[in-house]
C-alpha cells in the first residue's frame, strides 16, 4: 500500500502540475535523481541503441570526475543515482562508484545487460549495492537477435541466475522489458514475464524511443510503431492491465500508466502530457551535462563542476520549458508524467470497454 507520505507528495505533484500550466513560475529544478552513462562502450549492438558505435564512440568518465558529480549531487540534495552506460559493467571503476554513493548516503543503482553480472556482482555487492534494474529485449533467439550477438542470452540468465543463488533478494533486480514492434505480441509479453518470475524480478516496461539522441529504429523502421500497429498494442496492453491486476506487485505502473500506452507509442510526440524532467539530470559518457536525456544543455564536466551548473537560470528555464514541451518530446517517465496530469489521469483512470 501507497504510505501516507507518498500519497500527499503524490496530491500535492498533481496539484502543483495543475496550476503550472497557468503559473509556469511553479515549476523549478528538483534535485531528485541523477543518470550517469559512466561510459559508453557496450558488449551488445542493440537494434534500437547507437552506444558502442557512434555515440560518445571511446568515451568513459573517469572515476575522479564521477567522484565529483556524486559529491555535488550530494551536496544539492540529489537521492537516486543511475550508474548506467552504454554497459556500466564494462568500467573498471564502478564497484568505487557504488561505495562511494553508499559512503556519502546516496542511493545507488545500476542498470545492465547482465552479460557480465556473474563476472562482476560479488564485487558491486561487497561495494554496497543492492538494486539492479536489467534491460531486457526478449527471450532466447530473440534477445540474440535484437543485441545482434549470438549466446549473450545465455549469459544473461547465467548472471541472473548468479544473483539469486549468491545473494537471494537481498539485491532487488527489476526487468525493464522493452515494448517495441517485434516484442508487442502476448507470446513475447509471457515470455518475458515467465523469466520475471522465475527470478522475482518486477517489470517495468519502457516504450521504444523516437527522440533520444542515441536511439535509432533499426533497418526500414523495423522496431519503431506504426499507425496501424494500434489494435495489436492496445490487446498487449490489455494483457499487461490483467497481468497487473492479478499480481499487483509485479508490474511497476499503475492502471491510468498501462491503459495510455498505446496513445504514447502510436502518437508519438503528438502525445501533449507536461514532462517531469525538471527533477532529473542526464550526465554523457563524454562529460555533457543535461537536464533530461534527450536536450537542455547545461555544461560539459571538463570545462567546470556539475554544481556550477544546477540551479543557473539555464536550468530553471530548461525545467520550465520542459514542462511545457518545448523539447523534440518523448515518453520518458510516461507513468509519472499521466499520473501528475490531472486531465490525463482522469483520462486513463477508467477504461473506455470493459477488461
Amino acid at each position: 500500500m501507497q504510505s501516507l507520505a507518498a500519497r500527499a507528495d503524490d496530491q500535492f505533484e498533481l496539484w502543483r502540475h495543475s496550476l503550472a500550466s497557468h503559473f509556469p513560475a511553479l515549476i523549478r529544478p528538483r534535485t531528485y535523481k541523477i543518470m550517469i552513462a559512466i561510459t559508453a562502450q557496450c558488449n551488445a549492438r542493440c537494434v534500437g541503441c547507437r552506444y558502442g558505435r557512434d555515440f560518445m564512440a571511446g568515451s568513459q568518465l573517469s572515476w575522479p570526475m564521477v567522484r565529483d558529480v556524486l559529491d555535488d549531487a550530494k551536496a544539492a540534495g540529489f537521492y537516486s543515482v543511475r550508474l548506467y552506460g552504454g554497459e556500466p559493467l564494462l568500467h573498471p571503476d564502478l564497484p568505487r562508484m557504488v561505495e562511494h554513493c553508499v559512503r556519502i548516503g546516496l542511493h545507488p543503482y545500476v542498470t545492465t545487460n547482465a552479460i557480465l553480472l556473474d563476472e562482476r556482482v560479488d564485487e558491486l555487492y561487497a561495494a554496497g549495492l543492492r538494486d539492479i534494474t536489467v534491460g531486457f529485449y526478449g527471450v532466447g533467439e530473440a534477445y540474440d537477435r535484437y543485441v545482434q550477438r549470438p549466446g549473450r542470452y545465455a549469459r544473461v540468465e547465467k548472471g541472473l541466475t548468479a544473483v539469486r543463488e549468491r545473494y537471494g533478494t537481498q539485491i532487488d533486480m527489476q526487468m525493464n522489458w522493452l515494448l517495441m514492434r517485434p516484442s508487442c505480441s502476448i507470446e513475447a509479453l509471457h515470455a518475458a514475464w515467465d523469466v520475471a518470475e522465475r527470478f522475482r524480478m518486477p517489470m517495468r516496461v519502457d516504450l521504444v524511443h523516437y527522440s533520444l539522441p542515441y536511439f535509432q529504429e533499426g533497418v526500414e523502421r523495423e522496431i519503431q510503431f506504426r499507425p496501424e500497429d494500434r489494435p495489436q498494442v492496445e490487446v498487449v496492453a490489455a494483457e499487461l492491465l490483467r497481468l497487473k491486476k492479478a499480481h499487483p506487485a509485479m508490474l511497476h505502473h499503475t492502471a491510468e500508466g498501462l491503459r495510455s500506452i498505446p496513445d504514447w507509442l502510436i502518437l508519438g510526440p503528438d502525445m501533449k502530457v507536461p514532462c517531469t524532467a525538471y527533477e532529473m539530470i542526464w550526465v554523457g559518457a563524454d562529460g555533457t551535462v543535461q537536464m533530461c536525456y534527450v536536450t537542455f544543455h547545461l555544461g560539459n564536466l571538463h570545462e567546470k563542476r556539475l554544481s556550477e551548473m544546477l540551479g543557473s537560470q539555464t536550468h530553471c528555464s530548461a525545467a520550465r520549458d520542459a514542462f511545457a514541451l518545448r523539447c523534440p518530446n518523448c515518453h520518458c517517465s510516461s507513468n509519472e508524467r499521466v499520473m501528475r496530469h490531472a486531465p490525463s489521469r482522469q483520462k486513463y483512470s477508467a477504461p473506455s470497454s470493459p477488461e
